[in-house]
């Protein structure tokens, strides 16, 4: 009983509300851009944190993903009449783990006196979850299919066409 208990603790998500992902990600952008402006160190546990939660048991343990998951995305998709969109969950995780290594390298370094690596690597957090957030475009995901493959991933090329599309069309309006 308890190792199932234990087991269904660290089971992530596949597949993965979309929405629920970009979510997170939005918060992830919001909380590093904080981190930016007001330069303190604590904001960097609270990220780590986070990710460290997402890596091991996707939105159970991480404040930020119950909120997405349980409060923010159903909203999102009333208030957007969308359907919930699934994508496969091992990228998700995998861009999860880039994030953590983005974010716990930042956290030494601020820990060891060189904030500009944690500003460095806290812009390239930024860069990463605002395509995730805002195109759609999970450069984790990406990674993930060119190193081990995805046959649930083959549509990256067409979503990042559209992406691509959508932003042409936004800049132009």
């Amino acid at each position: 009983m308890a190792t199932n208990r234990v087991q269904r603790l660290f089971n992530f998500p596949d597949p993965v509300n979309e929405t629920s992902a970009r979510l997170v990600a939005f918060g992830v952008v919001v909380q590093a851009a904080a981190f930016l402006v007001f330069h303190e160190g604590w904001m960097l546990g609270v990220l780590v944190f986070g990710f460290v939660a997402r890596v091991l048991t996707g939105p159970t343990l991480s404040p930020l993903g119950q909120f997405s998951t349980r409060v923010a995305t159903p909203v999102v998709e009333r208030l957007m009449s969308a359907p919930s969109r699934r994508v496969p969950g091992p990228p998700k995780r995998f861009a999860q783990g880039i994030g953590l290594g983005c974010t716990a390298g930042a956290a030494v370094g601020w820990l060891v006196g060189a904030p500009t690596v944690s500003f460095v690597l806290i812009a390239m957090l930024i860069i990463a979850a605002s395509l995730e957030a805002f195109a759609a475009f999970c450069l984790g995901c990406i990674a993930y299919a060119a190193i081990w493959g995805c046959d649930d991933c083959d549509d990256i090329s067409e979503r990042l066409r559209r992406a691509v599309a959508q932003s042409q069309v936004a800049i132009s309006e």
